[in-house]
């Protein structure tokens, strides 16, 4: 009896009709030599294969390790925190915070619940919406990108969701455990007193760089140097490992600054008041220490909140100009000192010179000056109490055009600012080779010449100082500087008398001026505003004072201007003096500084009349 293999020896190819012994395939006589071939490149195969992976593995280690850097290292930087700025007695005007900065996978958050991106969308102040639609914009554009052979990328795609996130909201974050969350270390700017100092402070953008103000001026010194961390990512971004050096970030340095707060508040709240009371477009004021040349107060209206600086566009940005330093006008009669001043200094001229002012009119070739009314024959000491611009103008005319402009210049007009804040503008003061008579004597009283506010108070130094000039500071100064020359000290003692006539004399344009307790000088100044090179039409105005106290021993210059008030007048002795009795009063008395007058009851007029322009 056959057993099955026999019978399957038997089988017949049924597709060829014959039997399987017989099939003319196995007749096929091949050449041994292509066996052997076959045998020795299958060998040799798995013989690369063994040695390349000895290589790789045992001898050559740096290239794995290199393409393992490349997908899964990253270099994080590691954020300096940026210094302080304080005011004079310490107070922090400035001072940074920690915060996060949080990233996220598109591809990993997409794929958690939808209550997840709810709640992570609520706490980045968003809708889940705006949270998907920002998460699904991302994850297009890197799939565009992507390369077939490329399915990994799309995880190691890191983007921002939100930069400076409180610590608190941060935790909250933390707390969802959601794959694809990457929190980093950055530093938040806070202001403490907002709006009050911020034309000096200014602000920072979202990377902590100085946009405007002390911020910009003195970014160097502020930002420290950041350092950096080499580490090893998970698929999800996570950090697994440091891999190398820390470089740790060197801090920035404190800023000390000349403000005093308490009398940075005042000058603040005064201007508002004015700009508010007067209806005006803007204002502005200025408190220098005369001693040192600090800025102890530097104050605008309308004003700002640093924290929300970058995101104001278009018109909006106005609020940002910084009055006291980048804008120039017009001063008007707050001008006419300087040019009294000269007079009396090259000898040409005493306090009780008396000059013909004539009826009120008075015309050079074919132009007329000017005065409020016809005051006839005047000392030179009245044309400073009455403001008149024909003496003024005549004072003028009777020297060189070339001894005014050094005038000019030497008390700073039409020179470049050097005390080290973005955006300082030199006003205008043009060669003196060029002038007509009739511009002479119109800049003599402060019309056709340009200046910022700031420049102007420097310049009331020389009446403060005895004569001499010298530098503004912005930082506290702790070695008295060295003044240059201008006028004689005599000069400067004639003037301050002068001065003084503006706010206490009968006939002076600045009774809105006076302090009770303090003597208090000044000159009041009124000017056509200049819009794209042209006086306005219908007529803008601006107001001004510039002024010193206490006359016997002057301790702060200070100056205040009115931009387009539209009630309750327009003169300077009208709009501008009353803010300067008021930043003067309670900053003498915030610095203790002793009475020098024992009136200690003002009765101040209404309308102190009107000034010549």
């Amino acid at each position: 009896m056959m057993r099955n293999g026999g019978a399957n020896s038997a089988r017949v190819a049924r597709s060829k009709g014959v039997q399987f012994s017989k099939s003319p395939m196995l007749a096929v006589s091949l050449p041994p030599w292509r066996s052997r071939v076959v045998l020795f490149a299958l060998f040799a195969a798995f013989a690369a294969l063994g040695i390349r992976a000895i290589w790789l593995q045992g001898l050559s280690t740096q290239f794995l390790q290199d393409q393992g850097e490349l997908r899964y290292g990253r270099t994080l930087e590691l954020p300096a925190t940026r210094g302080n700025i304080r005011d004079r007695d310490n107070q922090v005007l400035a001072s940074s915070a920690e915060v996060r900065g949080v990233w996220g996978v598109p591809s990993e958050l997409l794929k958690e619940p939808a209550e997840k991106l709810r709640a992570l969308a609520a706490l980045l102040d968003m809708t889940e919406g705006e949270l998907r639609d920002k998460l699904e914009t991302k994850q297009a554009q890197v799939d565009a990108k992507r390369k077939p052979d490329d399915k990994e990328k799309d995880k190691q795609v890191l983007m921002y969701l939100k930069r400076q996130v409180e610590m608190d909201v941060a935790h909250q974050i933390t707390a969802l455990k959601m794959d694809g969350i990457e929190m980093r270390k950055e530093y938040k700017r806070y202001y403490p007193q907002g709006g009050v100092v911020s034309h000096v402070i200014g602000f920072n953008d979202l990377e902590d760089v100085g946009q405007e103000g002390m911020e910009k001026a003195q970014e160097a010194w502020l930002k420290g140097k950041p350092g950096s961390r080499r580490v090893i990512v998970d698929r999800l971004g996570h950090i697994v490992e440091d891999a190398g050096t820390i470089n740790e970030p060197h801090e920035g340095k404190d800023l000390i600054l000349s403000l005093d707060s308490k009398i940075q508040y005042i000058a603040f709240s005064q201007v508002k008041n004015a700009v508010e009371k007067f209806k005006a477009k803007a204002g502005a004021a200025i408190v220098l220490d005369v001693h040192t040349g600090e800025v102890l107060a530097l104050a605008n209206y309308p004003t700002f909140e640093p924290k929300e600086a970058r995101t104001l566009r278009g018109a909006d940005r106005e609020v940002l100009r910084n009055h006291v330093i980048t804008d120039t006008f017009e001063p008007g009669s707050t001008l006419k000192p300087f040019t009294v001043a000269l007079g009396l200094d090259t000898g040409r001229y005493k306090p009780s010179t008396y000059i013909d002012t004539g009826a009120g009119k008075y015309t050079i070739l074919d132009r007329t000056i000017s005065d409020t009314k016809g005051h006839g024959v005047i000392n030179v000491q009245q044309i400073i109490e009455m403001s008149s611009n024909i003496g003024t103008s005549k004072i003028a005319l009777s020297m060189p055009a070339q001894e005014m402009w050094e005038m000019f210049t030497k008390v700073g007009f039409g020179q470049q600012p050097k005390w080290g804040f973005p955006g300082a503008q030199a006003g205008r003061v043009r060669p003196y080779k060029s002038w007509r008579p009739i511009e002479q004597a119109t800049m003599s009283y402060g019309n056709g010449i340009s200046v910022s506010l700031i420049q102007l108070a420097r310049a009331y130094l020389i009446f403060a100082r005895d004569g001499d000039i010298i530098p503004l500071s912005f930082q506290k100064v702790t070695t008295p500087p060295v003044g240059t020359q201008v006028i004689k000290p005599q000069t400067a003692r004639q003037m301050r008398e002068m001065l003084e006539t503006v706010v206490s004399g009968k006939d002076g344009t600045a009774k809105q001026a006076q302090i009770a307790g303090y003597r208090a000088g000044g000159k009041t100044g009124t000017a056509y505003k200049v819009v794209n090179g042209r006086y306005a039409m219908p007529r803008k105005y601006i107001g001004s004072f510039a002024g010193m106290v206490p006359m016997s021993n002057p301790r702060f210059v200070i100056a205040v201007m009115i931009d387009e008030p539209t009630q309750g007048g327009h003169f300077g002795g009208q709009v501008a003096a009353p803010t300067f009795a008021a930043v003067a009063a309670n900053a003498l008395r915030s610095k203790n500084v002793p009475p020098d007058s024992n009136v200690t009851e003002i009765v101040v007029p209404a309308d102190s009349g009107p000034e010549a322009m």
